[in-house]
């Protein structure tokens, strides 16, 4: 069985926070997300826990800056499961960044927070991508890896 730092059982829990796609959004999701990890004492090194709110930060800020017109409010999953902790951004615009598939031959002017989040994600042996909703909008979503315990 897997086991937190102080040695009890992980247990698997999943939030849903909801913003309207303002600037103010980014904190105050950025902070729900660190006390939610941090109370339920999820397996993370500091560093994993900085990559994951850096993740969330920039998932957020883009569903504020690409998609607020289409976007009444702003949907960011957390899901601590046994293994892992998954970020997933909703919002309402149907463009697919391309910025997550790797295209080393392009330079690109924009997206390098999207290559961020990339980095991180498969650095630390997770994973990302985009889905589409059945509303048209799209999910951008990260998985991290907890740290061995």
């Amino acid at each position: 069985m897997q086991t937190d730092v102080d040695g009890g059982p992980i247990r698997p829990a999943a939030w849903r926070l909801t913003a309207g796609p303002t600037d103010a959004a980014v904190p105050r999701i950025r902070h729900a997300v660190r006390d939610l990890v941090v109370r339920h004492r999820a397996p993370l090194s500091g560093d994993l826990l900085h990559g994951a709110l850096l993740i969330v930060s920039e998932l957020v800020t883009n569903a504020v800056r690409h998609a607020a017109l289409l976007t009444p409010e702003i949907g960011v999953d957390v899901v601590l499961g046994l293994r892992s902790l998954r970020l997933a951004v909703e919002d309402g615009h149907p463009y697919r960044p391309k910025a997550l598939e790797p295209v080393p031959e392009r330079e690109q002017l924009g997206g390098r927070g999207l290559l961020l989040v990339r980095a991180i994600a498969l650095e630390t042996g997770g994973d990302c991508g985009v889905e589409r909703t059945a509303s048209g909008g799209k999910v951008v979503w990260a998985t991290l890896p907890f740290d061995r315990v």
